[in-house]
């Protein structure tokens, strides 16, 4: 897979993907992360990217002409458009989950356009094909949010987990049943016996079991949805 990032702010995605499961896909060869700054496709010798929005109000908009141009830079002409997406971190998207990663992670080519001040000119969603939010807040720019929707997508690529290991995650579909390890007692608190016990069966059924009854109390949504 290929992950091209549109934003103003390259710099800021030095660290979270040099580490952990990113940069083991990195280096399988599992996915291709590139940078492109929009500042690149600026106005004139200064590379002007946005100005004051029009009715007036607080704050600047990222200009349509340069996101448009970044966006076109940014496609690979030879990419059907059913396996190559456009996206914009935005607070007017779809909430993102994992079901939204899964789909993502068999994508050829994603291409993150990271919003930021007061947001895009509204005729630049003419070359976006679908908004993306990661929550009912407000950030300084959509960096952040992008570095969550790559982290979530990538660790779900083929070949870069263990086969099976995001089967029982989390939302795949309800949420995951309590964990435990050494030391077998702490303070009085021990694990339930049943995971000593060597029975796989009777374990499988103890966490099925601990999982729906978690689901119900935290997340019951979950269940209405299934």
């Amino acid at each position: 897979m290929r992950i091209s990032i549109l934003t103003l702010f390259p710099e800021m995605f030095k660290g979270p993907f040099d580490y952990s499961i990113i940069k083991k896909a990195l280096i399988k060869n599992k996915v291709r992360i590139e940078f492109i700054n929009i500042r690149d496709f600026g106005i004139g010798k200064h590379k002007v990217v946005d100005d004051r929005p029009y009715g007036g109000g607080h704050g600047m908009i990222l200009r349509v002409d340069v996101l448009e141009k970044a966006i076109f830079h940014a496609k690979d002409s030879k990419l059907r458009s059913d396996i190559q997406k456009v996206i914009l971190l935005s607070p007017h998207g779809t909430t993102f989950n994992q079901k939204k990663a899964r789909e993502l992670s068999n994508f050829k080519h994603l291409i993150l356009v990271c919003g930021h001040y007061e947001g895009i000119d509204e005729r630049a969603k003419k070359f976006i094909d679908e908004e993306l939010s990661v929550g009912d807040f407000i950030v300084t720019g959509g960096e952040i949010p992008a570095m969550l929707v790559v982290d979530s997508i990538v660790r779900l690529i083929s070949g870069v987990l263990k086969e099976g290991v995001t089967t029982t995650e989390s939302f795949s579909p309800f949420l995951e049943y309590p964990q435990y390890t050494k030391p077998n007692t702490y303070k009085n608190l021990s694990v339930p016996p049943i995971l000593l016990s060597g029975n796989h069966r009777k374990i499988k059924e103890w966490r099925d079991k601990a999982s729906m009854k978690t689901t119900l109390k935290l997340r019951p949504d979950l269940l209405r949805e299934k």
